[in-house]
C-alpha cells in the first residue's frame, strides 16, 4: 500500500482540552501555527500523530482565537486515550497516509460490486483508524437499502471477523439468539440466557448497546449487573454458569461493528446487508454455533411486511452457512410494543418482575421470550420438536430462571438494583374507545427524547396495548425522566405529534 507520508515530520507540545468527541479522534492546532502553514493543513484534514510508540489518525479543526498557542496541539478524549503521551512529550505530526480503499468505496457508490479482497482492505483500514467519519458515513451509504448482495453480504461478516478476536468453547455446540429489532422494550434476551443456561445449554451472549432504539440489551442489563467484562472475565462467568449477558464492545470481538454502528447511530440508517452482518460477524466471533434469529413484524417496526421479513430471514440463513453457524429465524408480531416498559432500567423492571413471578408481570414478554428460547432448547435438543416452549414456561414458573439470572448477575460482577426516575408524567387519552393502532418509531422517539438510553432511568411505561379499551383522561402511557428539561421537550414532541395511539370510538 502507498504511504504519502510528509517529508517533514514536525513536533508539538500535547495539550488535554476535555472535549468529548465521542469515539473519534480529533485534534486542534492554532491557525498560525507553523505547522498548519507549512502543512497547509485544513479543517478536516486527517492527520497522523506519534508519541512514545503510539500511533494515531485523527481529524484536524482548527482554532482561530488564543485557546492554543502556536507550539501545542489540543487533544479530544477520544485521542488522548489513545496516545497517552507522557509529561515532556512532543507528538509528532505529519500527513495522514492515503486510504487506498476508499476507491472501492467510491466504486460501489457508482453501483460496482465489491469483491472479498476489497471488503477486507476495507475493513482493515475502517479498524485501524483511517477512516474518518465523513467517509465511514460514505461506506455506509454505499451499502445501504439493498445494495449488496448474498455474496457480498458473506464476504462482508467475513471480514468483520477476522478484523477482530474470535472465541472458542468447549463442547461443539453454542447457542445464541438476536433480535433485529424496531419493537420497543423487546427485551427478551436476558431471560433466555436465564431459561437456556438453566437447562444446561452454553450461551455466552455478547449484546449491542442502541443504535436508534432507546436501549440495547446491553444498556437494560447494564442496570441490572456490570457488562464491560474482558474476554477473560466473559469466559470465567461462562465456564461458571453456561451463559452470561455483556456488551459486545468491550469484548472487541467485532470492532469494525462497533465503529460502524456510531456512525449508523448518527445517521439513524440501518441496511439489510449491514445488519446480518453486523449480527452474525458478533455470533461467530463469539463462538456461536447455533443462532436464533428473532423478526419482528409490523407497519412501524423495522422489518414491515411478512415479505421482507422471509427475505430478511433468507439472507440470515444463507449467511450463517457461509461462516459455518447454523441459523434459524422466528418471524414474530412487531405491530406494538412488548412489555410496559421503554427504556434501559424500566424494561429491566420488567425482566425481574418475569423472574420472579410477580402477578402484575408482563406477560405478553414472558410469552415471546418463553418462544424464542423455545426454539433454542428444541434445537439444542433439550425439548421436543413443539414442546420447547413449555419448557421454558416452566423453567420460569419454577424459579430455575431466576436463580440461574441472579447467579450469572453475581457472576459478571454483583447484582444492581434498577435506577428509578424522579420524574413522571403521564399522557392521556382524548378520547374514550379501544386501541386499533401504537407507533412503535414515535413511542421509542418519545422515550429517547424523555433521556433514554443515556438516562438509564429514562423512557415510558405502557398503560394500554392494542386493543385495550381506555377512557377519557386515563393514561396511555407515562413518561419517566431525570431532568425537567428533558420531560418538557418530549412533551412539546408529543404536542406536535398527538397521535401516536389510534383510538376508535
Amino acid at each position: 500500500m502507498n504511504r504519502n507520508y510528509s517529508a517533514t515530520v514536525h513536533s508539538l507540545k500535547p495539550l488535554r482540552i476535555g472535549i468529548d468527541t465521542h469515539q473519534e479522534p480529533v485534534v486542534y492546532l492554532r491557525s498560525e501555527s507553523h505547522v498548519c502553514r507549512s502543512e497547509g493543513l485544513e479543517a478536516l484534514s486527517r492527520i497522523s500523530l506519534s508519541v512514545d510508540g503510539r500511533t494515531l489518525i485523527a481529524t484536524l479543526n482548527v482554532v482561530h482565537d488564543h485557546l492554543l498557542d502556536e507550539d501545542t496541539i489540543g487533544l479530544s478524549e477520544a485521542a488522548w486515550r489513545v496516545l497517552q503521551p507522557a509529561p515532556g512529550s512532543r507528538v509528532r505530526i505529519s500527513h495522514a497516509p492515503t486510504v487506498e480503499s476508499m476507491s472501492a468505496v467510491r466504486a460501489k457508490i457508482y453501483g460496482h460490486r465489491l469483491s472479498e479482497a476489497q471488503l477486507h482492505s476495507i475493513i482493515r483500514d475502517v479498524v485501524a483508524g483511517r477512516y474518518s467519519d465523513v467517509e465511514l458515513s460514505a461506506f455506509i451509504t454505499a451499502c445501504g437499502t439493498e445494495n449488496l448482495d448474498n455474496d457480498e453480504v458473506a464476504g462482508l461478516t467475513r471480514a468483520m471477523i477476522d478484523a477482530g478476536e474470535r472465541l472458542s468453547w468447549p463442547g461443539t455446540a453454542i447457542y445464541d439468539k438476536h433480535c433485529v429489532g424496531g419493537l420497543p422494550g423487546n427485551r427478551t434476551t436476558p431471560l433466555l440466557v436465564a431459561i437456556c443456561a438453566a437447562n444446561g445449554m452454553t450461551i455466552p451472549k455478547t449484546s449491542s448497546r442502541a443504535i436508534t432504539s432507546p436501549a440495547g440489551t446491553a444498556d437494560t442489563m447494564e442496570t441490572l449487573a456490570p457488562v464491560n467484562l474482558s474476554l477473560d472475565a466473559m469466559r470465567a462467568v461462562v465456564e461458571r454458569e453456561g451463559g452470561c449477558v455483556v456488551w459486545g464492545g468491550a469484548v472487541h470481538l467485532s470492532p469494525a461493528d462497533d465503529i460502524l454502528i456510531r456512525v449508523e447511530r448518527a445517521l439513524d440508517i440501518d441496511s439489510e446487508g449491514q445488519m446480518v452482518a453486523s449480527v452474525l460477524s458478533k455470533k461467530a466471533a463469539a463462538g456461536s454455533t447455533h443462532v436464533v434469529i428473532d423478526i419482528p413484524v409490523g407497519p412501524t417496526a423495522k422489518v414491515r411486511t411478512r415479505h421482507d421479513a422471509t427475505h430478511l430471514s433468507e439472507i440470515m440463513h444463507l449467511t450463517g452457512r457461509a461462516v459455518g453457524m447454523d441459523v434459524r429465524s422466528v418471524i414474530t408480531d412487531g405491530r406494538q410494543p412488548v412489555g410496559r416498559g421503554i427504556g434501559p432500567a424500566l424494561e429491566a423492571h420488567d425482566i425481574l418482575a418475569i423472574l420472579q413471578g410477580k402477578p402484575d408481570a408482563p406477560a405478553d414478554l414472558a410469552d415471546r421470550a418463553s418462544e424464542l428460547a423455545g426454539a433454542l432448547l428444541e434445537l439444542a435438543g433439550r425439548a421436543a420438536a413443539g414442546e420447547g416452549r413449555q419448557l421454558a414456561l416452566t423453567t420460569l414458573r419454577n424459579g430455575k430462571a431466576w436463580q440461574k439470572f441472579q447467579a450469572i448477575c453475581t457472576a459478571q460482577g454483583g447484582m444492581r438494583t434498577p435506577p428509578v426516575a424522579p420524574l413522571t408524567h403521564p399522557v392521556l387519552s382524548p378520547r374514550s374507545g379501544r386501541v386499533i393502532d401504537i407507533d412503535n418509531r414515535k413511542l421509542s422517539r418519545a422515550a429517547k427524547l424523555a433521556g433514554a438510553p443515556i438516562a438509564p432511568s429514562a423512557g415510558l411505561t405502557l398503560e394500554k396495548h392494542l386493543d385495550d379499551s381506555v377512557k377519557a383522561g386515563e393514561p396511555l402511557f407515562v413518561l419517566h425522566a431525570e431532568a425537567p428539561g428533558e420531560l418538557e421537550y418530549t412533551l412539546e414532541y408529543l404536542e406536535a405529534n398527538p397521535h401516536i395511539f389510534q383510538i376508535e370510538s
